[in-house]
């Protein structure tokens, strides 16, 4: 009998210990930049999360450059992190670092972005991009039908970057919705320019998203109104209202178009409260984090992680197993609802 109690408070504590070691454990978290306020966002989502589990952090934003990031991830897998979760700049450049990663026996969590062309990616943590596009397309569609009445509507798209696989899930979205009304001349693309090929904006920089408006509009719509803009990104929405409101739209009897947005960051909140940009898609970063950490520790404790898509991400290797987060759609009719009352703004940040 007593050897049994020496064996079960052995066990017992052997248990303690497997679990203090994974409480303690080193994750390595590889974002792309500081220039967008969201991903300042998701990096401290994650690090508060993970360090109330108990596992020491080591952040990083590489600023766009991929030789910086790759070398973030390198040098996270030298100081002997227990897994990595990587915001990719450039989805396909990683396969040597997670080669790496794979012989030291680091567990690779693809954030937001998929990485492609790797076997070593364990497991994706995302929101339904496809659905994020189908949004913004709906709430276009509905703003130039509320702004502007009838069609036919004059409308140029934008595509996000077109190194991130995330952008041809929010481009061909947006087109399931698009499509079917450019087919029957609802909507004009009046420049004729489609497809990511012609209107993705590397890195997502609204400097260039403005620079190809401002271009769009001086060969195309001297002599004719532009009603509405597809815009996948908050980023992008903002040079491509500067550039609107540069010609006077928003002003006298220009109506402002119809431009959409994603992530919901401040200053096009703003926006939409001046009644410039439409619409955003609201991504809650504090619960893509709580799923990253969720995954993290199933992991690392050698179980499997709750996933709810086995099918869509496609890496060019194989299929990554993915959680998939709803987003929200919001304009002037839900903002407070959605943004304030969930706690992830204050009433005085956005006013």
């Amino acid at each position: 009998m007593t050897n049994l109690k020496t064996l079960l408070a052995g066990a017992a504590l052997g248990l303690v210990a497997a679990s203090a070691a994974i409480a303690d454990g080193y994750v390595g978290i590889a974002m792309p930049t500081k220039s967008s306020a969201r991903w300042i966002s998701d990096g401290n989502s994650m690090v508060e999360q993970f360090e109330a589990a108990g596992y020491k952090t080591d952040l990083q934003y590489a600023e766009d450059d991929i030789p910086n990031q790759l070398a973030q991830i390198e040098n996270m897998i030298v100081k002997g992190v227990d897994a990595l979760v990587i915001a990719a700049i450039d989805g396909t450049t990683l396969s040597n670092a997670l080669e790496n990663a794979n012989a030291a026996g680091i567990k690779v969590i693809a954030y937001d972005r998929l990485i492609r062309d790797s076997a070593h990616v364990d497991y994706y943590a995302t929101f339904d991009n496809f659905k994020v596009g189908v949004q913004q397309a709906t709430s276009l569609v509905n703003g130039l039908k509320e702004r502007f009445g009838d069609g036919p509507y004059n409308v140029e798209l934008f595509g996000g970057s077109p190194d991130d696989n995330n952008a041809y899930f929010f481009y061909d979205g947006a087109m399931s919705v698009l499509q079917p009304l450019i087919d029957s001349g609802d909507v004009v693309i009046v420049s004729g320019q489609m497809g990511m090929d012609t209107v993705g904006t590397l890195r997502w920089d609204g400097a260039v998203a403005q620079a190809r408006m401002d271009n769009l509009l001086s060969a195309h719509y001297t002599d004719k109104p532009v009603h509405g803009v597809l815009s996948p990104y908050d980023g992008l929405s903002i040079g491509i209202l500067s550039s609107l409101k540069g010609v006077g739209y928003g002003s006298g009897d220009q109506q402002m178009p119809i431009v959409s947005g994603q992530d919901a960051e401040v200053p096009s909140v703003k926006s939409i409260l001046a009644g410039e940009q439409y619409s955003t898609v609201f991504k809650d970063t504090r619960e893509l984090a709580r799923v990253t950490v969720g995954m993290v520790d199933a992991v690392l404790e050698g179980g499997e992680p709750e996933i709810n898509d086995t099918s869509t991400y496609d890496n060019g290797v194989k299929v990554v197993p993915s959680y998939l987060l709803e987003p929200v759609s919001v304009d002037a009719s839900n903002w407070e609802e959605i943004l304030i009352g969930s706690g992830y703004y204050t009433a005085d940040q956005v006013q």
